[in-house]
């Protein structure tokens, strides 16, 4: 079908649920230490419009902790159901990396997540605090793990062979491998910045119907104040990770710069629009700088990297999908620092609650952060390709033995569950989104009237309200 086989169907299934799923930790992340500085802010000033934000994101905190959960699980199941050789020979080291996660991180967030989200009026102030600031140092030690087991595979180090399994020979060099700390901090602050742009586009929707409300003037000012801090610095960061990428994945970097082939003295131009046609192994269609690439890969005018003639064709990834991702990554970073610019500018004019015009394109962004999040991830997994682990292991190589019929079977149900789990998941969220957010609370905190059991109950709202 369509030229598809069961490998084909597998690697869709797990880079469709990967994809759905990253939406949800990334919003954890940056919701848990933006709900940090709201209490700290709190408590440092008595301000109650900071307590009310507060309560107000701590209810879709909920929503999203409670679906990256459910939305997770089912990614460990698929090393074991549909990559088996891939776990036997890499779990000595990824297992191990994984169970990490879980013995610190997830341990971590169920032993406070309840104190955060029904405990306000149980414990003292500075008890409750405390649980907000462990469940956002959980979210970020979960990432880390996360990130380590990626890298890792992404450029292995500190691993021995023995009997065809890649077991641990340094876990410190395993641990802190080539591209990790680069990662890491380019995730982390992706999290903050689409978090940060998801609240400027909320606040702008209220403001639009109250231009006065003191909660939603307070988080587009603090929306602006982090997009004009934090995505300069996540521009060197990537600049710093793409380097990293061109040391150790150079092909991947190819491929994300459409770079065929050197021509002497020429340089590497920047390619800012083409059809990279692999058939042909050019740019259809090709809108070039020359020379740019080279001054920001090289620092040389006329410097070369290695391109992707200088590799055999069967190590290339798909070089289209790379270089169209990595594009729409970079291009929503660039909207999203100019209307950092924009917005602190009108904030000097004294204009940036009342300027319509940027509340509605505040609103249109809100989502840009987790776009530019999934094209990232679509740019780092399928630039590794045609690997699993990185010059060690081929993704051919790394399958169970499975049919094509379990395989449609198997994927129609995960396209189906996601779909519906999704839908309702931002559904819920946009009808929380709505409420004023400095809404009448039940006393008692989020969740008092209910038997605090599970996140969703913080939400207070029901979907049939």
């Amino acid at each position: 079908m369509l030229g598809l086989d069961a490998v084909d169907l597998a690697r869709f299934q797990f880079a469709f649920t990967v994809s759905f799923h990253i939406i949800f930790p990334a919003l954890s992340i940056g919701l848990a230490s933006y709900l940090m500085a709201l209490e700290a802010l709190w408590l440092k000033t008595g301000n109650e419009v900071y307590h009310g934000l507060y309560r107000f994101w701590i209810r879709i905190f909920a929503v999203a902790f409670g679906l990256g959960v459910v939305s997770g699980v089912v990614m460990a199941y698929q090393f074991g159901t549909n990559w088996s050789v891939f776990a036997e020979r890499g779990g000595d080291i990824t297992g191990v990396l994984l169970t990490y996660e879980v013995l610190t991180a997830f341990f971590l967030e169920a032993g406070f997540l309840g104190v955060m989200l029904f405990g306000e009026k149980r414990v003292s102030k500075p008890v409750h605090f405390l649980a907000t600031c462990m469940v956002a140092i959980g979210t970020l030690i979960s990432a880390t793990w996360i990130l380590v087991s990626n890298s890792w595979m992404q450029t292995p180090a500190g691993y021995e062979v023995v009997n065809g399994r890649f077991v641990p020979g340094n876990w410190l060099e395993i641990i802190f491998n080539p591209s990790f700390p680069y990662r890491f901090v380019h995730m982390v602050l992706a999290a903050f910045i689409s978090v940060s742009f998801l609240v400027a586009g909320v606040a702008g929707y209220h403001l639009l119907r109250n231009s006065k409300d003191a909660a939603a003037r307070k988080m587009l000012s603090m929306a602006m104040w982090m997009a004009i801090i934090a995505v300069p610095i996540q521009i060197v960061a990537g600049d710093m990770h793409g380097l990293n990428t061109m040391e150790h994945q150079p092909v991947k970097l190819a491929a994300m710069e459409g770079h065929w082939e050197n021509e002497p003295g020429a340089g590497v131009p920047l390619v800012l629009f083409g059809l990279p046609n692999m058939d042909a192994e050019r740019n259809d269609f090709a809108l070039e700088i020359p020379r740019v690439a080279s001054l920001y890969l090289t620092h040389s005018w006329s410097g070369e990297v290695q391109a992707l003639k200088d590799f055999p064709r069967d190590e290339w990834p798909d070089v289209p999908l790379v270089f169209w991702s990595f594009r729409v990554m970079v291009g929503l970073g660039m909207l999203m620092l100019l209307t950092g610019v924009v917005g602190n500018y009108l904030r000097h004019r004294g204009k940036l609650y009342t300027t319509p015009l940027f509340l509605r394109w505040a609103m249109l962004l809100s989502p840009a952060g987790f776009v530019a999040i999934v094209a990232g991830w679509v740019t780092t997994e399928a630039g590794r390709q045609p690997w699993v682990i990185y010059g060690l292991l081929r993704t051919l190589d790394a399958h169970s033995s499975l049919s094509f019929g379990s395989m449609v079977a198997s994927l129609i149900g995960f396209l189906v569950v996601y779909a519906v789990i999704f839908a309702i998941g931002i559904y819920y969220m946009l009808m929380l989104i709505r409420k004023e957010p400095m809404g009448e609370m039940p006393e008692g905190g989020p969740g008092e009237r209910n038997t605090p059991k599970r996140p969703f109950s913080a939400t207070i709202e029901s979907l049939d309200d």
